[in-house]
Parts: structure tokens; sequence; C-alpha cells
């Protein structure tokens, strides 16, 4: 038997995704993994510093398996101090943290921090390479490959933007307790001095858009000369989160233009919404040979999907029921198919369960409902 539900469409328009100075991008709610706004997410592009975000994960990965801990004292390396680049001034002589090396490669990307972890971890910077490689394989990250820890370009180093929005999403859900340094602007260590005036050298967050924009908490930067100006946003706003990742801008304005445009498109324009809810009952049915003559479809998980604002009004549901239904029924077993579209594209499509045990009826009702049953 099918039900379907029948609505009177609420005009709704949903505008094109901006046009944005950037080789590549993507827009990814992070809750849902829908995927708002993309340009070329596939391309592979030279990824600069937001490397270190799979460098981050590693670590965070050695430290939730306790192979690490963050009050590590960890030996810098003459190759890790003069590796060049952005830099948080580490020396061989300096006494520093796993923690402090996190803070530095995240608050100011650090190249010496990032190698540092590396060597610390994997002996060498090319053995953590290969540890970065197979959790991007694990990932899923199909368009991404890595040659060091830091960002530098290489032949073979190379990652795109939806890999990146996966990435950034994956630290943000598995390690909530180290994601608030993503939204530290500044980064001094009392280790870490001026040689001139003998203080603390006080080195700012790269990310623009956190001065910018209270709801912005994260994430990364990225530039090299063939990689351009790269930036992996991400804010939230009513319980939404979003992550713009933007590859290949001119320059640092274009990048922070660009991402806030997205950021500001995916509010505006969208939201979350729960349009299947574990438990609710969705429809009624008739029992055959039990001890009940109905029972009542229900869903066993609920379902958050991003939407186009407003549009919610429009999803159209279709109920199929797997006739006839005869007794015992256990709720584990599937009776029944919720199906939700929106604008003829499938949202959603899950199995009914009974909202209970369905026992077998006596003998004589047996009887009884079988003899109805063949001229039903």
């Amino acid at each position: 038997m099918l039900i379907q539900e029948r609505l009177l469409l609420v005009l709704i328009i949903t505008p094109k995704a901006p046009k944005i100075p950037a080789e590549t991008y993507v827009l990814l709610n992070a809750n849902t993994g829908k995927i708002i706004a993309s340009f070329d997410e596939t391309k592979q592009i030279k990824p600069a510093s937001i490397t270190k975000l799979m460098t981050a994960f590693v670590v965070f990965e050695a430290l939730k398996e306790e192979q690490i801990l963050l009050d590590d004292r960890v030996r810098i390396s003459k190759r890790a101090s003069s590796i060049g680049g952005s830099t948080m001034f580490l020396n061989p002589m300096l006494n520093v943290t796993v923690e402090e090396l996190l803070q530095g490669m995240i608050i100011v990307s650090g190249n010496d921090a990032s190698m540092a972890l590396a060597e610390h971890i994997a002996g060498t910077e090319e053995a953590f390479s290969e540890y970065m490689n197979e959790y991007a394989q694990a990932m899923g990250l199909k368009n991404t490959n890595y040659q060091n820890s830091y960002g530098l370009d290489g032949d073979e180093h190379y990652s795109s933007s939806i890999d990146i929005a996966i990435l950034a999403s994956r630290i943000i859900k598995d390690f909530p307790q180290y994601f608030p340094w993503y939204s530290e602007q500044t980064f001094s260590s009392e280790k870490i001095r001026d040689l001139k005036t003998d203080q603390p050298i006080e080195q700012y967050n790269r990310n623009r858009l956190l001065k910018r924009d209270k709801t912005v908490d994260g994430m990364k930067t990225g530039y090299t000369s063939s990689a351009g100006y790269c930036l992996v946003a991400t804010a939230e706003r009513d319980s939404m989160r979003l992550i713009a990742v933007v590859t290949g801008s001119k320059t640092p304005d274009e990048r922070t233009e660009a991402a806030s445009a997205l950021l500001n498109y995916g509010f505006r324009f969208f939201e979350n919404k729960t349009i299947v809810e574990s438990s609710k009952v969705y429809a009624q049915a008739k029992v055959w040979k039990g001890r009940d003559d109905n029972i009542s479809l229900i869903t066993n998980k609920e379902f958050l999907k991003t939407i186009p604002k407003g549009s919610s009004k429009n999803i159209q549901s279709k109920i199929e029921i797997f006739e006839p239904i005869i007794a015992p029924i256990n709720t584990d077993q599937p009776i029944g198919k919720l199906t939700l579209t929106l604008d003829n594209n499938i949202l959603v499509e899950t199995s009914l369960f009974s909202n209970k045990k369905i026992e077998k009826d006596s003998l004589w009702g047996q009887i009884y409902d079988s003899a109805i049953l063949l001229f039903e």
C-alpha cells in the first residue's frame, strides 16, 4: 500500500553561489556533509600551509592513542630550526613541549614546529609523511598526497578543496578539545624571546576573519607562490557549522573576502532541518494473525539535512507498507519504507518498523484471519 502526501508547493528562490576570486572552492556543511557550493573542488592544487591540518590530525591521533603526551619535551633538530618560511623561532637549545609546538604550528603556522612534531612522532620527516598519506587514504581523500608536514611545494605534494574540507570537518568532530586553538589570534611563549629586547615574541594568526566575524572560529591559511593564497574558514551560526575552502586567490584580501562571501551565502540561504524524527509515528497498518490488530510504523533513527531556507514546506513524503503484515512482528523487522523528496530529489529513504513486538494470536484467531485473507 502506498500513502502519498501531496502539498501545496511554496515558491522558494535560492540564488547561485557568489562569484569569488579563487582557483577552486567548496562550501561544506560539517553537520550533514552537504556540499552547498563548489567549483573545481576535486582539482589537484598545492595546499601550502593548509597541509598542517593533516599534520595536526596525525599528532592528535598520537595523543589519543597515548603514544605521546602534551607535556612531552621535544628535541629540536638543526633541520627543523633552519627549515625557513613561517616560523615560531625554534632553536636546538630550546626546551619545548608538544603542546607548545602544536600551538605554534596551528596559530602562527610554524614550519619549524611542524617538522619538530613530525620528527618527534615518526623519527624523520619522510616517515611522518607516510603516516599522513595513510590517514588521507583511510579518510577517503582521493586527490591528496603529502611529501612533507609543513606545506612547501613538491611535485607529489597536492590536495583538493573537497579533501581539505573533509579533513577540516574530521578535526572539528574528532578532536573538539584541541579545536579552540584554531581561533586563537596571537601566540607567544616565555621561552621564545626577542634577542634585542629580551621580551617574548608575540605573533599573530593570519586568518583575518577571526577579527572580522565573531562566528568564525578557525581554521588555517596557506601561501606559496605557486599555490597562491589559500584559506580554510569555519563558522557556526544557529547550530549550523559551515566550512569554506578557498584556494589560488591572488592576495590575502581576496581569499578573506572569498571565504566570507561563501560563509554568508550558506548561512543566509540554507538551514539544517530534522526531516525524520526517531520514534515518531509515520503511519498505521493492519496486522494479520496477531494479538494486536493494528501497529504504528516508526523509524529507528533521525535524519538531519541541509535544505534551502523555507523549503521544508515543499518536502513530499511517500510511505510504502509491505502488506500483508503477518504476526509475529519484531521491532527490527522492516515492514515499510518512508521516502522524502524535495524538488523531485530524494532526501531520505529509510525503513519503517513496528513500534512494539507483536506476538501470534491464538490458533482460532490465526485460522479466522487466514480465511479473511483469502478474500483480500
